[in-house]
Order: structure tokens, then C-alpha cells, then sequence
């Protein structure tokens, strides 16, 4: 135990990371696993795509409100005390050589042995002369007709460059050598980004087995020409421009909350720029000229050598190439909960744990379809976060409505990214007979909670969903995530008194079981962290461990500090951000914290508290952050079954503890080391043993 007699200032920005800083070393560790040569090669190029797709949000919505603050002159800082100019400085410091490091791995490892593969990405020089034709014909006859170019100059004003789109710049000379400049929107969104070269001999691809392909802006800089006939086209330089959309919905001055969020994604297009993003090559008097019109200043440029805008690199996993990706598996079904069985019944037993996505998520979509189709159910009531396309959950409550069911959704319109994609959902389901609701003035409802109201023998029954992750069958199949089947009845009349909050007026501040942000989340956890204090100090057993995506808050990382300093034994898994410092003498050298990025996105979260033996557990959607504890509707709820708990925290949490492959532990200046196997162990990668334990690790009675 630290000796406590000398107080320590827990507000000490020396004992805090930078948010900013702490989210970067969490996408390089992405990167990483680009560079992993464990991973089938198009994997390393998915792991490719998203660390440039995570820094594309990354500058949308950080960068950009850290520029805001810059210019308002906002002076507070955050518990690590950098302000946004120094912010800013070290986000550009950090991410230099982290974007030469994924040039370096593109260009040196990732196309080289691509190529080996039989994938092919050329340039124009790279193409057989038959090659060459083929493109100036396909450009002729599909490409030529849809572009637009815009001159620059006295008479033609400097054109709208629209967010994340590419650009080519393009500087053109007279027959008296005077050059202008030019601007053409290269049109990924009518054509794919790497385009197939046409292979004159063949009538179709009957495989992936040898593919060739070039960037969509190399044919159009080859044939320059005939956009600009009787000019000389000197250069053409691609470039990319990001631009603020983390735009704030002015909710109270709203009539109608679907109609500001649509003009919110309108103005999301043309927020002001916060990168650019251009090919090495480009001059300096073009990367001025662009500065000057667009108003940014030159740190806001980001020089690449390799090609701009790799998040679409994605599209090589579309390859029917199976033989280099992950081995697919299909995911378990409990017994009894399994195609055909009442699921009613099954979680009248007993509560039925899930884990995705070694769990299928087929059992949440039938949970919803047997109620639709259930004479005795009269209502569904459901949160959607994130939907997805093509939704069988939204299907199976239309189909609960066309059946005469009671059913009513609280669509998230303000979630980032996915507005459109949720009014969509929201417009069809109100069509079908739906109550949707919209969401809450000032709040973000991020809870995911599912409840059916069945009429019984012995009266009504509330059976449960509750999840920590979205209602989307695409993602249930990449992100990690707890699922809880219970018809507990406590939490069913807090989950009935959580939703009269939600579609109603309710204003409720105390629930029997649930924990419900921003009312009673905070409160608990530091409540549950106290005693745990106590219990170290009269027992000496107390440990805490938290599975989590982010840890910001700096409530709750004093909370642990103390706790720390108390002797309590602190393990924290933690994906992403984390601005607790482990391993300070005096302060937190009894907390240990992990980070594992692999195959899976880890994106369940578990709070548990070991009491004396009498442990507690908590799942739910919240992650530590201030925006989850003050401005989102989160909630946790009590696993009460002692089987699943003990089996969340024996089997779950420790297989991932123990993990030797995927495993990172930080370090108390906030950088990470990988764990290795220690002589004698055996390797463990968590994700693969979870996949080959699948439908074994946990069933009742094991």
C-alpha cells in the first residue's frame, strides 16, 4: 500500500495524456498490424485502409475543433494542460513519421508482394503498350465525358473544393509559355478508384487470380490532352482536402429536429478546411497558391509519398481472393437458443449470455422476429444507433408492426456519419406504422437496449436485449461485443421506466438495478471504486478491472488513482484513448494497463469489481469519457447470473490479459510495448482461440 500521508495533486496535468496524443499511438498501432506479415496480405491492407480512414474523422472532428478553439481564443485546457496550438504542433509531429512509415510499407512491401500475388497496381509507364490503348479508349469513351474542368484565373473564380474529395492540379501552358492552373474532380463516385486495365483478349474476369490495375487520377493525368487540346499540359498533381464537419445542431432553436440534422449534413460539405493532403511532387508556389485560397496556413499541408486518400484501398478486399484473407468461420448458436427454439422460454430458464462475433448475432435478429410473429407479445421497444444497410432488425419490426404489434424506436439522428443513413431508416419505418422518435434535445441516446412485453399466465412479462454494441448485423461481425438475454424483473421496470424517459416526459433520477447516464453512471462506478478503497484497506483483497474503448474522464482516472494508492490491484483493458498514466511511483504503479488491436475491433465494455468475493459486474454501452457520462443517454447494467460472470471475467478478460500476439502494455510516458511469449508459455492469440473454442468456451453446466 503507497503511503497516503503526503497528499497528491490528482489535478496535476503531469499525470494526464493528451486525448489527441493518446488516440494516435492507438491508430498506429493499426498500422502496425499493416505491417504485420502474420496477417494474410489483403487483412494488412484492410489494417492499410483504415488507419487513413480513422485519420480522415480523426481531422474532421478533432483537428478541426481544436482549429476552433485556436481562433476563438479558447483558453482552457484539458487535465494534461497542452493548449490547442501545442496540441496542434504535436498532432503534425506525431503523424509525420507515422505517414512516412505507411508510405514506406505501401510502396516497399504491401504492392511488391501484391504483385507476387497476381495484383497488379500500375502506373501508366508500368502498362503494356496494347495496355496503354486499352485506357485511352476506356478514357475516351466512359471517363472523358462526365469531367468538368475549372480554370483559375482573373475571369474564372477559385472553385468549391468539396470534403474528402479528389482533386487533380493541373498547370497548363500557352503557345507564348504563360501557364494557368486547373482544377478536374477525379469522379470516384461514378467510377472505382483503382479501375481494372482492360485486357483486349479477354471478354470477362472469370477471377482475382492475375488482376491489373491503375489509380482512377493516373488515367486522367495521362490524357490531359484532349481535355485541353492546343494547350501544353505541364504537371498534374493530386490533392485531397478535409474539411470541419463536426457541426453543432442547434437543437433548442429547432422546429423540427430531422429537418436541422439534413441541413447540418449539408453544411458538413463545405465546413472549412482543415488539411490538405498533396503528392510530394507538388511545387511550393501550388501548395502556396492553395493555402492562400483556401485559408489555411502551411502546417495544414501534409506532403505524401504515397498516393492521397488510401482509405480507398479498401476496395482490393472485394478481390475474390479468399486465399489471402482470414479464414472465415461461422459463428455459434446456443442450443437453446438455436434456429426453430422459443427464445421466450429459453430466457425464462435462465439469462443467455452472447459474445459477438464468435456468437452469431442471428439469435438478437430472431429475439425480435418470434416477438413479431408471437400472438402474446403486445409490445417492442428498441434503441438504434447505428443501423446499417439492408437491416433485419429493422425488417423484423416492420414486420412487428404489419402483425399489429406496439412498437416504437428511438432512432439517433445526430449519430456522426450516420444521419442519413438513419433517416432513411427512420421515414421507412414511421411509413410501415412505427412511433419513432427522434432523440432527446442535448442528449445523444447511445444505449442499446431491446424489450419486448409479453402477456403470460402469471401476468405480464418484460424479456430483454441488452447489448454494448449497435443493432447492425454487418458490424456484429468485426467488432467484439456482449449480449445479455434476461427477463429479470427489476431491470425490465427500469428498462420500461428508461424508455417512458426517452419517448415521453419521464424524469426519472433513480433506477432499482441499471445504471443510466448522465444521472446515475458516474456516481456508481466512483462509488463502486470507493469501496473497493475500503475493502483494500481492511482486507487487503481489492482489485478492480475494466474493459473499455476510451478512459478520458478525469473524474474516474483520479477515482483510480486513489484506489491505486489505497493497494486496490487495478487491471485496464483499454482499445483507444487512455489518459491515465500507469506505473507512477506513489500514484497508479498499481495499475496495469492493455491494448489489443487485431482482427477484431474490441468494442465491448465490462466493469467489474471483485468486493470481497461478492463480485459485481456491469456491461452496457458507456465508455469513461466525459461526452458518455454527461451528454449521452449510456447505461450499464448487473450481469447477475454467477455463471456468466465468472465466465466474463475467468475466461473473456483473461484469455485477453494473457494474449501474447495482439497484446500492447502501455507505459507510463504513454507509449505502448508489444507483450511476447515468455519462455515456457504457450502463444496465445486471443481472437483465434475464442474462434476455435467457439460454441465450447461457455454453455451452462460446462
Amino acid at each position: 500500500m503507497t503511503d497516503m500521508s503526503s497528499p497528491v495533486d490528482h489535478k496535476d496535468p503531469a499525470h494526464f495524456i493528451n486525448r489527441e496524443l493518446s488516440w494516435l499511438a492507438f491508430n498506429r498501432h493499426v498500422l502496425d498490424e499493416a505491417m504485420d506479415e502474420r496477417h494474410p496480405l489483403l487483412e494488412r491492407v484492410k489494417f492499410h485502409a483504415i488507419f487513413s480512414s480513422n485519420l480522415d474523422e480523426f481531422f474532421m472532428i478533432r483537428v478541426a475543433g481544436l482549429l476552433r478553439q485556436l481562433a476563438n481564443g479558447v483558453l482552457e485546457a484539458p487535465p494534461d494542460g497542452l493548449s490547442p496550438a501545442r496540441q496542434l504542433d504535436s498532432i503534425r509531429s506525431a503523424l509525420i513519421p507515422a505517414l512516412a512509415r505507411q508510405a514506406l510499407c505501401w510502396k516497399e512491401n504491401l504492392v511488391p508482394q501484391l504483385a507476387t500475388e497476381g495484383i497488379h497496381i500500375h502506373t501508366h509507364d508500368t502498362l503494356a503498350p496494347e495496355q496503354q490503348v486499352a485506357i485511352r479508349n476506356l478514357f475516351i469513351n466512359e471517363i472523358f465525358p462526365v469531367l468538368t474542368p475549372l480554370a483559375f484565373d482573373s475571369s474564372h473564380p477559385f472553385p468549391f473544393i468539396s470534403n474528402l474529395s479528389l482533386n487533380l492540379a493541373i498547370i497548363i501552358r500557352d503557345e507564348h509559355r504563360k501557364e494557368y492552373f486547373a482544377r478536374i474532380k477525379v469522379p470516384t463516385s461514378l467510377f472505382p478508384r483503382l479501375v481494372r486495365v482492360p485486357e483486349p483478349y479477354k471478354t470477362g474476369y472469370a477471377d482475382d487470380t492475375e488482376v491489373h490495375v491503375i489509380f482512377l487520377e493516373e488515367i486522367l493525368a495521362e490524357n490531359l490532352d484532349l481535355l485541353f487540346p492546343g494547350l501544353d499540359v505541364v504537371a498534374a498533381y493530386p490533392f485531397r482536402i478535409t474539411r470541419d464537419a463536426d457541426l453543432e445542431i442547434e437543437e433548442d432553436e429547432a422546429s423540427d429536429l430531422l429537418t436541422a440534422v439534413e441541413e447540418i449534413m449539408e453544411q458538413r460539405k463545405t465546413g472549412k478546411p482543415v488539411r490538405i493532403e498533396v503528392d510530394r511532387s507538388m511545387p511550393d508556389r501550388i501548395c502556396q497558391m492553395l493555402e492562400s485560397k483556401l485559408g489555411i496556413s502551411s502546417p495544414m499541408i501534409y506532403r505524401l509519398n504515397q498516393p492521397v486518400g488510401m482509405a480507398d484501398m479498401m476496395q482490393l478486399l472485394t478481390l475474390k481472393r479468399q486465399d489471402l484473407k482470414d479464414t472465415p468461420f461461422v459463428p455459434s448458436v446456443p442450443s437453446e437458443i438455436a434456429e426453430g427454439r422459443d427464445i421466450f422460454s429459453a430466457v425464462k430458464k435462465n439469462d443467455i449470455f452472447l459474445y459477438h462475433p464468435y456468437d452469431s448475432f442471428s439469435p438478437v435478429v430472431n429475439f425480435i422476429r418470434q416477438a413479431a410473429h408471437d400472438p402474446e407479445v403486445l409490445a417492442i421497444k428498441i434503441t438504434l444507433y447505428r443501423i446499417g444497410s439492408n437491416s433485419p432488425v429493422v425488417a423484423a419490426l416492420m414486420e412487428a408492426r404489419e402483425n399489429g404489434k406496439s412498437v416504437a424506436a428511438l432512432i439517433e439522428l445526430k449519430a456522426r456519419f450516420d444521419e442519413e443513413n438513419n433517416i432513411g431508416w427512420a421515414r421507412q419505418l414511421e411509413r410501415a406504422g412505427v412511433h419513432v422518435v427522434y432523440g432527446i434535445v442535448g442528449l445523444k441516446v447511445h444505449a442499446k437496449l431491446c424489450m419486448v412485453v409479453r402477456r403470460e399466465k402469471d401476468g405480464y412479462r418484460r424479456y430483454l436485449h441488452l447489448g454494448t454494441g449497435n443493432y447492425n448485423a454487418t458490424s456484429s461481425r468485426v467488432y467484439t461485443d456482449f449480449g445479455l438475454f434476461t427477463c429479470d424483473k427489476e431491470l425490465g421496470e427500469d428498462i420500461a421506466d428508461l424508455f417512458n424517459f426517452l419517448t415521453g416526459y419521464a424524469r426519472i433520477e433513480k433506477y432499482r438495478k441499471l445504471f443510466v447516464a448522465p444521472v446515475t453512471l458516474r456516481r456508481a462506478l466512483i462509488d463502486r471504486i470507493e469501496r473497493e478503497i475500503i475493502r483494500q484497506q481492511t482486507y487487503n483483497d481489492g482489485y478492480i478491472a475494466f474493459k473499455m474503448n476510451s478512459l478520458v474522464d478525469r473524474e474516474c482516472i483520479t477515482a483510480l488513482y486513489r484506489a491505486s494508492q489505497a493497494g486496490v490491484k487495478i487491471e485496464l483493458q483499454v482499445r483507444g484513448i487512455c489518459c491515465l498514466r500507469p506505473g507512477m511511483p506513489g500514484i497508479s504503479e498499481n495499475i496495469r494497463v492493455t491494448t489489443i488491436v487485431g482482427r477484431f475491433l474490441e468494442h465491448a465494455r465490462l466493469y467489474y469489481f471483485h468486493n470481497g468475493g461478492n463480485s459485481e459486474m456491469l456491461l452496457g454501452s458507456a465508455d469513461l469519457m466525459p461526452r458518455n457520462l454527461d451528454r449521452r443517454v449510456e447505461i450499464l447494467y448487473p450481469v447477475n447470473d454467477p455463471v456468466i460472470r465468472s465466465a466474463l471475467i475467468d475466461v473473456i478478460f483473461k484469455q485477453q490479459i494473457l494474449d501474447t500476439d495482439n497484446l500492447r502494455l502501455m507505459k507510463s510516458d504513454g507509449t505502448y510495448e508489444r507483450m511476447t511469449q515468455k519462455k515456457g508459455d504457450l502463444p496465445l492469440n486471443s481472437h483465434a482461440w475464442f474462434i476455435s473454442h467457439r460454441g465450447a468456451w461457455f454453455r451452462r453446466g460446462q
